[in-house]
């Protein structure tokens, strides 16, 4: 049977529709990956990146099935697990929590040099832990929610097994590879050990604050304790499956609608800045994320117009290793985010 001429002519025009689609999505894919592959070539280490454009469900994948150290990245799965128990009832946002000595830990935020007994309401260290990257205000979250529960919520959101601490673990763990004691070290020990700089000093401040000699060490090189701290696979998934996470939350399959919208504005929703992958996006897009960042390690992940339940959503998941966690690593996250931009945001694609 012969179809109308019509006909014969929408279906053509609908395969070719069809076809062009295809092709853009490939372009886009195979542009992108080819930026990257030359991004990793030029830079020491080693990178890792995940792009998933919603809207049809593409999907550019480089380095990203392999387990990557996720550092304050966690703490977004940490926040998602909160406001799970706040949805469920098991606690309110506007409940406090007291510090502890046995919450305080070095790194990011001020809340490590606060007097034990000050109350803050969940809320609060909500905002602390992803506005400033609180250490301490995680610890407590983690405090809170317990970490079976905690795992259980990762490994939900993550659709993959997720072993997730808190971050004085993350310090006892890595100290442990220089001298099993070190996972004694009192809160008040850790902080004062991370005052010394990375490196032999550092592996220094640890054998003299579990008052040992030279020879007691197991290895004296804090990069080789680093390495085999990551090599553990503790807090750490793939890019694929933080991306998932990601995906989830903005299609709100993580939270209600009021956590869902707690959540975004926590992770700068409403405002933008010019660090690592910002800095190479357009100005005008809207940008959840959260950054990590330990020792020859870093990591930004986030979703380019998570609004509307994702419909437009751009999910991105992208990790170094083995480099400068700072200088080197927030310049080739910005050239990561032009090639992003260039690939997939062309009425702001940047030059740079």
């Amino acid at each position: 049977m012969r179809l109308p001429a019509p006909l014969c002519r929408l279906l053509v025009l609908c395969l070719l529709l069809a076809g062009a689609e295809a092709a853009r999505a490939a372009d886009w894919r195979e542009a992108l990956q080819q930026d990257v592959e030359r991004l990793d070539r030029d830079t020491p280490g080693e990178l890792g990146v995940y792009v998933k454009r919603l809207a049809d469900g593409t999907t550019m994948s480089y380095g990203a099935d392999k387990p990557w150290y996720l550092g304050s990245t966690a703490k977004l799965p940490i926040a998602v697990a909160v406001l799970q128990q706040a949805q469920a009832g098991s606690l309110r946002l506007t409940d406090e929590l007291r510090l502890q000595d046995t919450d305080k830990v070095d790194g990011s935020g001020p809340l490590v040099w606060n007097k034990a007994g000050t109350a803050y309401s969940i809320d609060t260290l909500l905002t602390r832990m992803l506005g400033d990257s609180d250490n301490t205000a995680a610890n407590m979250l983690v405090r809170a929610v317990g970490p079976e529960r905690l795992e259980r919520s990762a490994t939900a959101a993550f659709g993959a097994r997720a072993t997730l601490t808190d971050f004085t673990q993350v310090r006892r763990d890595v100290y442990a590879e220089l001298h099993p004691d070190a996972r004694r070290l009192t809160n008040r020990q850790l902080v004062e050990i991370a005052a010394a700089p990375m490196g032999p000093r550092r592996v220094d401040a640890v054998r003299r604050a579990l008052q040992l000699q030279p020879a007691d060490l197991q290895r004296s090189d804090i990069a080789e304790a680093y390495a085999r701290y990551y090599a553990s696979g503790r807090n750490s998934v793939s890019l694929v499956a933080y991306g998932g996470l990601l995906e989830r939350l903005v299609r709100g399959e993580l939270l209600a609608p009021a956590g869902t919208a707690r959540l975004f504005k926590a992770l700068k929703f409403e405002t933008r800045g010019d660090y690592r992958l910002e800095a190479g996006l357009p100005p005008q897009v809207r940008f959840i994320h959260k950054t990590g960042t330990q020792f020859e390690r870093a990591c930004h992940m986030g979703v380019i117009d998570p609004q509307d339940g994702g419909a437009q959503a751009i999910v991105l998941a992208v990790c170094a290793a083995g480099l400068d966690e700072h200088r080197v690593a927030g310049r080739l996250f910005e050239q990561v985010g032009t090639a992003i931009s260039r690939a997939l945001l062309p009425t702001g694609a940047a030059t740079k």
